[in-house]
């Protein structure tokens, strides 16, 4: 069996009779109800970066954000995750300091 796909640009007919890899994906066009192929943008994404880890999380730092991540366990009771959750505040406080002084 037999499927037409219909690929738009002429630079991706090239990279495929090339034989290149190419990541995209197959999508129905509502308007002709055949399969049309939409490549990938080849942009990636930036990681982001680890400021600081934590005792029980870390502090991470993107594009436009901090981030901080916080896992404690509800063994320790609601007086420790209280007190561990000032001490790591005080933490990221003081690691955003540093980090915004270089």
């Amino acid at each position: 069996m037999y499927k037409i796909i219909s690929i738009e640009a002429e630079a991706l007919q090239k990279v495929i009779n090339e034989g290149k890899k190419l990541p995209g994906v197959i999508m129905f066009d509502e308007a002709t109800g055949l399969p049309v192929f939409k490549p990938f943008n080849g942009r990636r994404r930036k990681s982001d970066r680890v400021i600081r880890t934590l005792e029980h999380g870390w502090l991470k730092e993107s594009a436009k954000r901090y981030k901080v991540y916080e896992s404690i366990p509800k063994e320790l009771g609601v007086r420790t995750v209280c007190k561990v959750l000032n001490r790591e505040v005080f933490e990221v406080h003081e690691a955003l300091e540093r980090a915004v002084k270089k």
